[in-house]
């Protein structure tokens, strides 16, 4: 286990959309942040410690990254701990609130090693379930849109059981998922815990690893690169993209909206798009004239993705603000600055 610490002040705290929440997170509080490191973790730190509560970041560095969160390794009250999540984790201190965001969400990093991936993901929850149980933190599940598999209706509500592959290539996640939602159901039932479930549909924005391999920094890095866009299938297929900050709120508002609360809700933006038109988009906001190539869809890829919001919005007063145009031209100053800084980094390398 390595642990960072402590820094001086910060910034004023961003709003990530205004919420009604009944419970707000208190200076002084304590959460506890797996994946930390992470896209999304990343920015749930930024959140709570622009808002001075005790930030524990647990990151093994898998696909993490530091740079996400060395603004804070200084600030007081902000603890680092490399640490992965499939081995328990000895902390004995108080903590109020748990983030369970460990874990690669990427299809091609997450099937790398579905393995690792399914004991992350499974072994991960229950080491965190039985921390929340010890200290009596609120623990929050990151599940995902994948437990919907290859979906035969549309849109998805947290009512539907899903079209999942257990024998396919994304089973690890799909399937990991799903096992660990079971976990924090039956924790919650048998054991007290208060457990929090999301189901995270696509979300992009600035943080994102620019290698992520997820189809928006794919489409927006080739485009800037002036590479053609790699589209799989017919480009017929269709996705629902949340804006990062719009996520964050969604989740915030989950995690401190007090009453029965136990059962998964949907987050995600219910705006659809094929393939064909975010390539489109991308194209119109970078500017570029790259063509388009069209490669075979891969094994058990979603033909459809959309969420119903319906939970969300009566149960958390939450739905998104940030159209998709708005929200790339948000995040394609990001991917520019990033694609200079690793040309900046090959340059002193010699390469």
């Amino acid at each position: 286990m390595v642990l960072y610490g402590k820094q001086t002040g910060t910034s004023g705290p961003r709003t990530y959309g205004s919420r009604r929440l009944q419970s707000l997170p208190q200076a002084g509080q304590t959460v506890l942040i797996t994946g930390g490191a992470g896209f999304l973790g990343s920015t749930l730190c930024n959140y709570y410690a622009e808002r001075k509560l005790r930030v524990i970041c647990v990151d093994n560095l898998s696909t993490g990254r530091m740079r996400n969160i060395a603004h804070l390794c200084d600030m007081p009250g902000f603890t680092f701990i490399k640490h992965d999540v499939a081995v328990p984790l000895d902390l004995h201190e108080p903590i109020d609130f748990i983030y369970n965001m460990a874990c690669p969400a990427s299809p091609p990093k997450y099937q790398i090693d579905p393995i690792e991936t399914f004991h992350t993901i499974v072994i991960g929850s229950e080491n965190m379930l039985l921390l929340a149980e010890r200290t009596g933190a609120r623990i929050l599940e990151a599940s995902t849109s994948e437990v919907y598999g290859d979906p035969d209706v549309s849109p998805q509500s947290e009512s539907y059981r899903g079209r999942v592959n257990t024998m396919g290539p994304r089973a690890c996640y799909d399937e990991g998922k799903r096992a660990a939602e079971t976990l924090f159901h039956d924790y919650h039932e048998r054991r007290g815990v208060d457990i929090r479930v999301a189901r995270i549909f696509n979300t992009y924005g600035p943080g994102m690893d620019p290698e992520d391999g997820r189809v928006v920094s794919n489409f927006v890095m080739q485009a800037l690169e002036g590479a053609p866009l790699t589209v799989y299938g017919d480009g017929t297929q269709t996705r629902s993209f949340c804006y990062r900050d719009d996520l964050i709120a969604g989740l915030v508002a989950l995690m401190h909206t007090e009453g029965d609360l136990a059962s998964p809700v949907n987050l995600g933006n219910p705006g659809e798009f094929t393939m064909l038109e975010l390539a489109q988009l991308v194209l119109e906001e970078t500017g570029a004239n790259s063509e388009l190539i069209m490669l075979p869809l891969p094994q058990d890829d979603p033909r459809i993705r959309r969420p119903d919001i319906g939970r969300a919005k009566a149960m958390l007063d939450w739905e998104p603000k940030i159209a998709l145009r708005d929200g790339l031209r948000l995040t394609i100053p990001y991917f520019v600055s990033e694609r200079a800084l690793n040309s900046t980094r090959l340059e002193a390398l010699g390469r």
